[in-house]
């Protein structure tokens, strides 16, 4: 090889060496300077852009249902806080006709002794006249004797022998339908809670229709208590038509195939026209899908003589079959249960004698009237 060629082959070798390094190497860096991460700005620290990580919906737990306490034997339980309610009306009369002489002016205090329990004119005078005349005829000299005298009479004015059982069994293959009326601060909404836990305690299936639409917590109150027993609860809009959701919860009823159908209304003042007419409505709706079997109509102890006025304009417009008796344990006027039946010629069925879950009693004529005179 000569030297001519010899320097071109050198000549050529350096200039692809210089070529190469001059692809590996790039402005403003060194060589593999790509492969770094991007530095931040120079004074300032380096931010992390993270994409959000959605997570999955926490679901509430299902509530632990309860188990209600059986119907059978509440009543009982509960006669020791309705005896403390009332023992003044049964002391009071024990005393009087335990006395040694019984002229007017005992007949008198005794009088005004049951007027005073809110048992109405017709019926103090019926057990007025019998007691004298029992009192005439047979000796009654101590306590024993004088209780079982007015337990008698008494019992025979609360009338064991009506019916009291809730129409909640049909022979038709639909649910039963129990409206609740009453006027606004009787309980309503927490005593149809309630029964549903009667009826629940009792083996039924239960849906409630939350037809209160015009207060905005009661729709939330009911699904609490049907939530505690397992029982669906049918709500509308706040404001919604009642009759709407009525019906619908009737329908709700047909297809679970469910046992009884418990319809909350709205609580009406019983002198508003509009309202009552409203109900009366509720009521026609309700009937497109199935008869309604019970009517209860739920009224404050407490208010006496007052809620007999309130129970006729009811009665006039929805046909009530029964009376729930609220807050008798807070008053002593245990008349009231005559009285509004007298009123209505329909029975007290149910009484609430406290705040707990289970505190709404089957009435029981003679546990009511023992518990007046223990």
């Amino acid at each position: 090889m000569d030297s001519a060629l010899l320097y071109v082959l050198l000549g050529l070798a350096v200039l692809v060496f210089l070529g190469a390094a001059l692809l590996l190497r790039r402005p403003g860096g060194r060589a593999g300077e790509a492969s770094r991460p991007p530095q931040a700005p120079s004074g300032g620290a380096a931010t992390a852009v993270l994409e959000p990580v959605a997570e999955a919906p926490v679901e509430a737990p299902a509530p632990a249902l309860e188990t209600p306490e059986p119907t059978s034997g509440r009543l009982a339980r509960l006669r020791a806080r309705l005896a403390r309610s009332n023992s003044a009306v049964g002391k009071g009369l024990l005393a009087l006709l335990t006395r040694d002489h019984l002229d007017d002016a005992t007949w008198d205090e005794v009088e005004e002794t049951l007027l005073a329990s809110d048992l109405g004119v017709g019926p103090t005078q019926e057990l007025l006249d019998a007691l004298k005349r029992r009192t005439r005829a047979e000796s009654v000299s101590d306590v024993a004797g004088a209780r079982a005298l007015l337990r008698a009479e008494l019992l025979a004015l609360v009338d064991p022998g009506m019916d009291r059982s809730l129409a909640t069994h049909t022979d038709a293959e639909r649910p039963a339908v129990v409206l609740v009326v009453g006027v606004n601060g009787t309980g309503k909404t927490t005593t149809t809670g309630k029964l549903a836990r009667v009826l629940v305690a009792d083996g039924r299936s239960v849906v409630l229709g939350a037809a209160d639409t015009f207060r905005a917590a009661a729709s939330q109150q009911l699904q609490t208590w049907g939530d505690r027993v397992g029982a669906t609860v049918v709500t509308g809009p706040e404001g919604a038509d009642p009759a709407a959701v009525a019906f619908d919860a009737v329908r709700h009823a047909v297809e679970e195939k469910a046992d009884v159908c418990v319809i909350d209304t709205a609580g009406r003042l019983h002198t508003k026209t509009g309202l009552m007419d409203e109900l009366g409505k509720v009521k026609r709706v309700v009937e497109k899908q199935a008869p309604v079997d019970e009517v209860l109509l739920v009224l404050d102890a407490t208010t006496g003589q007052n809620g007999l006025r309130q129970a006729q304009v009811f009665a006039e417009v929805v046909d009530v079959t029964g009376i729930v008796l609220t807050k008798l344990d807070g008053t002593a006027k245990g008349g009231i249960v005559v009285a509004v039946q007298r009123e209505l010629g329909v029975p007290v069925k149910l009484v609430g004698l406290g705040e707990g879950p289970d505190d709404l009693a089957p009435f029981d004529a003679e546990a009511f009237v023992d518990a007046l005179l223990d």
